[in-house]
């Protein structure tokens, strides 16, 4: 058995599933410090089916604590970032284009040395440790308690990554952490740079956020390893979320997509996830969500680190309905997990999406006969602008003119129609509304490799080969069975603008997860 939870904005959710089949599934609020919705998620499964916690072989969780934690700049170390590229790369220095008020709340520091690569390995200058410790003295001065190092390709070459790490950990002890940027983003510098001081700028927090979901874990006997959501649809245990932690930001869509891929059984779709808060629209490519090809914009921070190409909008179970007729609008604020106090089915005053789609007969939740007076019209008309905004984003997630299904999922998805125009029918599968907990639950683990090669004539087929065993080697060590390995998404892209026929080779591995072997390594 296998325990799957998804933190959302509103509902925390939960299943207990044996292979794929669902033996328990619960929806409880989302409380403000998270962990304790958890709790009472667990104990919502345990009284919809006993069960003994041994039996259980893991527990997969996908979280908002980090994501949520940048949003509102809050609990952020205070942060250097070191880059590698002098005498190039001078002129944008490290954090250049980010939010003023993030820089504030990081405390953040940028310093620049001499170090970086060329596209083939080729170094742009020498390192100077000399350099670095002047860097490092001058971090210890200002209380800088966690570093981000980031240096010109160093996906390509990780050599003056490495070295600087081990120079700042001789000068300002280990319990600073450093974050290397070609363990976190993709080739292109600024926003793999971004991507790592974000990352930095978490770690204290994961360390405290990872202990507290063990905890809550193991307050109800189950010894099982714990394992986390990762943006591309596969797990990281513990120890690679404490040093990771900006790889759980969109989880929450993720796990949505992976559930609806498996309820379906449609392998290439669209997915329309309803929450509390907002919808998410993302696409399935051969049961994974299809990645975004550019950069992706956190917080008003540009980063190119793996995010699923997801568009959201805020609407939701509990988004605020106003107006009247033509004028009806939905969202974007909502009540959030505040649904319970603030809805009309609920006692509250504030006419929410929940009350619309109770008063349309849609659901019951609350006390229907508080919403017996809404105007069938004033319903319908809200019900309508839904559906249209809703389907205006799907139409934007197309890339062609082909039929694509659309699987409607999460607790809000009763807010959509049986089809949308021009789309077609919306296939609302069995436990729709917690398909974000059935995604965290079936998640693989997986390894990717991006880098930058400079292939010689005659030597294509060699450097594809050593990208996909690359890729295959990584999702093992990650905890994937190697008998279950495969690649599931590859891209070869020439880079003409470059001598030596450059070419990127992006490849991901995915496979089962070992159980036997990860209750091992936790015993």
């Amino acid at each position: 058995m296998r325990i799957g939870i998804d933190v959302g904005g509103t509902n925390t959710d939960a299943v207990l599933m044996d292979g794929e089949r669902v033996l328990a599934a619960v929806k409880a609020a989302t409380t403000p410090d998270v962990t304790s919705g958890i709790v009472t998620a667990l104990d919502g499964l345990q009284a919809q089916h006993p069960f003994p916690p041994a039996d259980v072989q893991a527990v997969m969780i996908g979280t908002t604590h980090f994501i949520n934690a940048l949003v509102q700049a809050r609990d952020l170390a205070p942060t250097a970032a070191l880059r590698l590229g002098l005498p190039a790369t001078a002129s944008l220095p490290p954090m250049v284009d980010w939010p003023e008020r993030l820089v504030e709340a990081i405390s953040g520091r940028a310093y620049l040395a001499h170090g970086g690569h060329e596209f083939d390995g080729r170094p742009i200058s020498a390192l100077d440790e000399d350099e670095l410790r002047r860097h490092a003295a001058d971090m210890a001065a200002n209380g800088v308690r966690s570093v981000a190092i980031s240096s010109v390709f160093s996906p390509v070459n990780t050599e003056f990554e490495v070295r600087a790490a081990e120079v700042l950990a001789e000068e300002l002890g280990p319990d600073v952490p450093v974050s290397l940027s070609h363990e976190i983003g993709r080739v292109g510098l600024l926003e793999r740079e971004n991507a790592t001081i974000i990352n930095a700028a978490l770690r204290e927090l994961a360390a405290g956020i990872v202990d507290g979901l063990a905890a809550s874990i193991a307050g109800h006997g189950i010894t099982a390893p714990l394992y986390l959501s990762q943006n591309d649809g596969t797990l990281m245990d513990v120890g690679f979320a404490r040093r990771y932690p900006v790889a759980t930001f969109a989880s929450g869509p993720t796990n949505s997509m992976r559930g609806a891929a498996v309820l379906s059984g449609l392998g290439t779709c669209a997915v329309v996830d309803v929450g509390g808060t907002t919808t998410d629209v993302g696409v399935l490519t051969g049961g994974f969500p299809r990645e975004a090809t550019v950069e992706v914009s956190v917080a008003g921070i540009r980063t190119n680190f793996r995010m699923p190409d997801v568009l959201s909008i805020g609407i939701g179970g509990g988004s605020r309905v106003r107006g009247r007729g033509t004028d009806t609008t939905v969202g974007p604020d909502s009540v959030g997990y505040r649904l319970t106090e603030h809805a009309l089915v609920f006692g509250g005053d504030v006419l929410t999406a929940t009350d619309v789609a109770v008063a349309a007969g849609r659901v019951q939740i609350g006390d229907g006969s508080l919403v017996a007076g809404l105007d069938p019209a004033d319903v319908a008309a809200a019900l309508d602008r839904i559906a249209t905004d809703v389907a205006d984003v799907v139409d934007r997630m197309r890339i062609s003119a082909d039929p694509l299904p659309v699987v409607a999922v999460g607790g809000g998805s009763v807010l959509l129609p049986e089809s949308f125009p021009g789309l077609g029918e919306v296939h609302r599968p069995e436990h729709f509304a917690v398909a974000n907990a059935i995604g965290a639950a079936i998640a693989q683990v997986g390894g990717e490799v991006d880098r930058v090669f400079a292939i010689a004539p005659g030597r294509r087929d060699a450097a594809v080969d050593e990208a996909r065993q690359e890729a295959v080697d990584r999702a093992v060590v990650a905890g994937a069975d190697p008998a279950t390995v495969e690649i599931v998404d590859f891209d070869e892209v020439p880079i003409p603008y470059l001598p030596g026929n450059a070419t990127r080779i992006r490849c991901k591995a995915v496979g089962d997860l070992r159980i036997e072997q990860a209750a091992g390594r936790r015993a």
